[in-house]
């Protein structure tokens, strides 16, 4: 027990941050969203509804500049004012944000915000014993190391969250009519919509290729006798 006790003082100073970061997450959203009332996408909040047969799709307008989408960990669906203004300047368009809303609905139905947490502890319990370990063989850059692989493991776990949740969202699509177009042709514009082409956005480092998701939303149509 005395060996595993560091351990578990890890994993619980994981969970204390997770919730930390939850809490302060939950308190960010409501004091910047609002109900997605946007007539040109209401329409597709029902069709996606109508699709799982339940009531219209309830999602928010998260007030922030950037362009995204996010599960939050209580489930509501969001939906940056960054995307809702490059809608109203024809960027984009109502069934490309549908396909953003009905991803966001993967992650939940998936349930990879409660699947985050553990990986979340696990990423950290990595971290320390690989530092701890090459820190004596490799002094000066074990911890560097042990960074690298914990970010290398979150990032792959992040990437296949994201190839389900594009699964759930080419059947939702498919189901309300809409089809795998629009998330097809959203992948390809959203280095440039987030507002640059030098370099990827932070938060796509952590997301596939964009060749790769479309490459798997394909394979899907094929499976599906939609190509």
């Amino acid at each position: 027990m005395i060996k595993l006790t560091p351990i578990l003082l890890i994993l619980l100073y994981a969970a204390a941050m997770w919730f930390f970061s939850v809490w302060r997450m939950r308190a960010e959203l409501n004091a910047k969203s609002s109900p997605l009332t946007h007539p040109r996408l209401v329409p597709m909040l029902e069709r996606l509804g109508r699709a799982m047969d339940l009531p219209p799709i309830r999602a928010h307008v998260y007030e922030i500049a950037p362009v995204n989408g996010l599960a939050a960990p209580d489930g509501r669906i969001f939906l940056t004012r960054g995307f809702l203004d490059r809608l109203d300047k024809g960027e984009v368009t109502e069934a490309e944000l549908a396909s953003v809303i009905a991803h966001e609905l993967g992650h939940v139905a998936h349930g990879h915000t409660r699947r985050r947490m553990v990986d979340f502890a696990g990423q950290n319990v990595i971290r320390v014993v690989l530092a701890g370990t090459l820190g004596r063989i490799l002094p000066g850059i074990g911890g560097w190391i042990a960074n690298l692989a914990a970010a290398a493991v979150a990032a792959r776990l992040s990437r296949q969250d994201e190839f389900e949740a594009d699964a759930f969202a080419s059947a939702l699509m498919v189901k309300a009519g809409l089809g795998t177009g629009p998330q097809k042709s959203l992948f390809r514009k959203l280095e440039g919509l987030a507002g640059t082409r030098a370099a990827t956005p932070a938060w796509l480092l952590s997301h596939p290729k964009t060749e790769a998701r479309i490459a798997a939303i394909e394979t899907l149509e094929s499976r599906w006798g939609l190509r």
